[in-house]
């Protein structure tokens, strides 16, 4: 054989088994991400961009740990959308023991292409609820229930689930133990940790959505952990119904604090600044009118305090205006979505006492009389410089002013009040009084 034949042979054939060793390596990453908050538009963006590195590194799964008490059915619906749409077939894993897949959780979890529990967590309890917490209304408790029941049936169905109780979780809000939603065909498996999970789906055949039917090749994993960017973890923390409310109180108290007593600058730019972040966490959470419109009303009970003698009832009405437009503000479907009471009770007393302390000095300012200029000397003393008879020249605060005398003659050296302040001149009058003459003498 020709030596440069065989050299040409030899080098395709290492070739070949450089690109058989390197390929597997690659299909056997394992894209892994943890989600333990509520699901909103931050974690809805920190899953949909793992999904999208997966699909990029060529990666042979996504293994998405999970841990939710629910979130915001938009957001819901963006993730379902993404793990059933997605190139790389998708675990989600409910872990640790203790952790939930509630609410929302639970339409993320039946999404998955492997649904796969922790021994001692739960999953289901996906019926809709008003910000509050109670049943929704029966006006739309019709349309609500349908909707999510058909989100359900349809995850269902497109992952040979069981339809029947998949919806019981949502008309009934029936909740399941890792066994029992294993036993319920709602879970695929149940396993202590991420270790032993991933040793039982090595060599697994699992259906995607599309029909297409894939056997997990596991041996030798190597996870790729992707963690949350700055971005995402500020947009979670400001998702965070308490964090906005704080800072809605802060951007009003500090916006009031710069416009009753401009020029403190630090006060109004760090009011302008926290504004400006709860706005953008009022675009992302529920927000309720109903709360916006009560806490409006409580700042014009207090202003109403000042200007009205209502003996505290008008700022007792505030506060409590305040307390339910807080309680309100958010109409989030889980507890998580919405302002802790803890959170609203001393905001609340904060921002009612420094509102009627702020607003108090204000008026005071304003009805006390002027202590500076020339309509600051009205009332003041000083002493003639010559006899006033009736015109003369006096001191008053150190200034020389031509004087008017209001009270007949009155002697070089005496002290004088003034009593109005002209253009050119004042008008003053003893200020002490004169002795009376002694008849006779």
């Amino acid at each position: 054989m020709d030596p440069m034949h065989r050299l040409k042979l030899e080098l395709m054939a290492v070739a070949l088994a450089t690109l058989a060793l390197a390929s597997p390596a690659a299909a056997r990453e394992i894209v892994h991400l943890r989600v333990d908050d509520t699901i909103q538009p931050a974690s809805q963006a920190f899953i949909e961009r793992a999904l999208d590195d997966a699909a990029l590194r060529g990666a042979s799964l996504v293994l998405l740990e999970l841990d939710t008490p629910g979130g915001l059915l938009d957001s819901t619906r963006g993730i379902t959308s993404a793990i059933t749409e997605s190139e790389v077939p998708v675990v989600v894993f409910v872990t640790p023991a203790g952790a939930q897949a509630t609410s929302a959780g639970f339409f993320i979890l039946i999404s998955a292409d492997v649904a796969a529990m922790a021994p001692g967590t739960n999953t289901g309890a996906a019926s809709p609820v008003q910000g509050q917490g109670e049943d929704v209304g029966e006006t739309m408790k019709a349309k609500v229930f349908s909707d999510a029941s058909a989100m359900a049936r349809s995850l269902a169905e497109a992952r040979d689930r069981n339809v029947e109780l998949a919806v019981e979780a949502v008309v009934d809000a029936r909740s399941f133990t890792a066994e029992e939603a294993v036993e319920a065909d709602l879970a695929d498996l149940v396993a202590k940790n991420t270790e032993a999970l991933l040793e039982a789906l090595d060599g697994r055949e699992i259906t995607r959505v599309d029909g297409r039917r894939e056997v997990l090749d596991l041996a030798d994993p190597m996870l790729v952990e992707v963690e949350r960017s700055t971005a995402e973890q500020v947009l979670s923390f400001l998702a965070n119904p308490n964090v906005a409310y704080l800072l809605l109180a802060l951007g009003m108290l500090g916006i009031y604090v710069e416009v009753t007593h401009p020029g403190g600058i630090f006060p109004g730019a760090v009011g302008a600044i926290s504004m400006l972040l709860a706005l953008y966490s009022l675009s992302v959470l529920p927000l309720s009118w109903a709360g916006v419109a009560l806490i409006a009303i409580s700042l014009l009970l207090f202003l109403l305090e000042i200007k009205i003698t209502s003996f505290g009832l008008l700022t007792v009405g505030g506060v409590i205006c305040f307390v339910l437009g807080s309680l309100m503000l958010f109409d989030g479907p889980i507890p998580d979505m919405r302002v802790s009471l803890g959170v609203v009770l001393p905001t609340a007393v904060v921002v009612a006492a420094a509102t009627v302390f702020l607003l108090g000095r204000v008026i005071r300012a304003h009805s006390r009389r002027v202590m500076t200029g020339s309509e600051g000397l009205v009332g003041e003393t000083g002493v003639a410089l010559s006899d006033l008879d009736p015109v003369g020249k006096v001191l008053v605060h150190g200034e020389y002013w031509d004087a008017h005398s209001t009270a007949g003659r009155i002697g070089k050296g005496a002290k004088v009040r003034v009593e109005t302040v002209g253009e050119r001149r004042i008008d003053v009058s003893p200020a002490e009084p004169t002795a009376a003459p002694v008849e006779g003498s």
